[in-house]
């Protein structure tokens, strides 16, 4: 977001600054009423007998945040949620990580997080797609499987003494990710949701939204075909023939661009949000280089700011 601000012109600086006040406005009072911020005083009923939790402590009798966030009460549990804060995985995320290391009978991946991830030979399906103990032979050949630098998606499976995570990829969708682009965005911009597997028909690319903060856009690509890419391997000449056309490209672009723009303003991350930023990209004549231009990042503001104030008149309305 500074570097935004350095790029833009004084009436632009105006305008974005006066779509984000707008959106701030629009916010419900409820969440604004429930921040707290470093040192500030958490109201609670000394005769509830509270539990104080993370980013709590006790201070001359009151219940003190220690961090910026978000009170959340569960039960009698009281605690400050962060807004900002580094990826803290759960079981059953989907995300998406980067080989780094070939291990014995494992690979390690760079998933956003304080340490590496762990993916087993035997937590996932191999390419011949036979359910069998995986022998001397299959860990020979892990580097046919995946290598250093490689996109993998992945799901949380558990998590190891040391605290590194355990994944486990057995479904046909997880598995090895080409032809796209990988994204880096903060974690608390993607939230967890029901699905966060995309096939957008309309662009003919597959949007991949990692709890972790690693967004993957690329061609689309059925279920079960990246076996048998990697059963037919050998062949030189049909890779040479399996391109993505050019055409396929640009939405990949487009829609990348569009993923950077809504993260550098900061709005939470949702397929719907992202079709709609590319959509107006195309509506306005807007090229895919010129999306991450000044221009289109206070438009974005402003866009997303007359939204969510038309979608604040009909519920008002509605009542």
């Amino acid at each position: 977001m500074r570097d935004l601000q350095h790029s833009l012109n004084q009436t632009q600086r105006v305008r974005l600054d006066a779509a984000l006040n707008e959106l701030q406005t629009i916010a419900p009072s409820g969440a604004s009423a429930a921040a707290v911020t470093v040192a500030d005083t958490i109201p609670v009923n000394d005769e509830d007998n509270i539990l104080k939790g993370h980013g709590t402590s006790d201070q001359d009798g009151e219940v003190v945040a220690t961090l910026c966030g978000v009170v959340e009460r569960v039960n009698k549990l009281v605690y400050v949620r962060t807004l900002r804060a580094r990826y803290k995985p759960e079981v059953g995320d989907i995300i998406v990580g980067r080989v780094i290391e070939i291990a014995p009978k494992r690979w390690r991946l760079e998933i956003n997080f304080s340490q590496d991830a762990v993916l087993m030979l035997s937590s996932m399906n191999l390419p011949d797609g036979i359910q069998r103990r995986r022998t001397a032979v299959d860990e020979l050949n892990m580097r046919s499987i995946f290598e250093e630098n490689d996109v993998i998606c992945a799901e949380v499976r558990g998590f190891q003494h040391d605290g590194s995570l355990h994944l486990q990829a057995r479904s046909q969708k997880y598995g090895k990710l080409e032809r796209g682009q990988l994204l880096t965005v903060h974690a608390y911009l993607v939230k967890r949701r029901k699905q966060h597997f995309h096939h957008l028909e309309q662009y003919d690319v597959d949007l991949i939204l990692g709890c972790n903060g690693f967004i993957w856009v690329g061609e689309h690509v059925v279920v079960g075909e990246n076996t048998n890419m990697m059963e037919d391997k050998p062949s030189l000449s049909a890779e040479v023939e399996n391109f993505t056309p050019l055409e396929t490209r640009k939405h990949i672009c487009r829609l990348a661009n569009a993923v950077r723009v809504l993260s550098a303003l900061g709005f939470t991350l949702t397929v719907e949000l992202i079709i709609e930023t590319a959509e107006a990209s195309i509506s306005s004549n807007v090229e895919i280089n010129d999306m991450l231009g000044a221009e289109f990042y206070v438009q974005t503001a402003e866009r997303e700011a007359k939204r969510r104030a038309d979608l604040l008149k009909k519920k008002s309305g509605g009542r």
